[in-house]
């Protein structure tokens, strides 16, 4: 049963997996950037920019991607459009990451 949706990056959704699923697992150690907990402090820094605009699924799609440039950034959130500082915020933050 469904309990809630929320969108997971590659590193959160490993956690929900659980070890005996080795399969999903495999899968996801190929796309996962970031460790479980390096993915939870680079979600917690973004959201903690309060950027009106950026909601979950591209906050997840950012810590997957770790972007490095604006147009890159700009294809993950397509469906918004970031001003210069608020681009220019979210990259200096992914750059702790990197």
């Amino acid at each position: 049963m469904i309990k809630s949706t929320k969108a997971l990056s590659m590193s959160e959704a490993k956690e929900f997996i659980g070890k005996d699923n080795e399969t999903m697992n495999t899968f996801v150690k190929d796309f996962e950037t970031l460790d479980f907990e390096k993915g939870k402090e680079l979600r917690e820094k973004l959201l903690s920019l309060e950027l009106i605009k950026l909601n979950e699924k591209h906050i997840s799609k950012i810590i997957d991607i770790l972007p490095e440039s604006k147009d890159d950034l700009n294809k993950i959130v397509s469906d918004i459009n970031l001003e210069e500082d608020e681009t220019t915020k979210i990259l200096d933050t992914i750059k702790e990451y990197k």
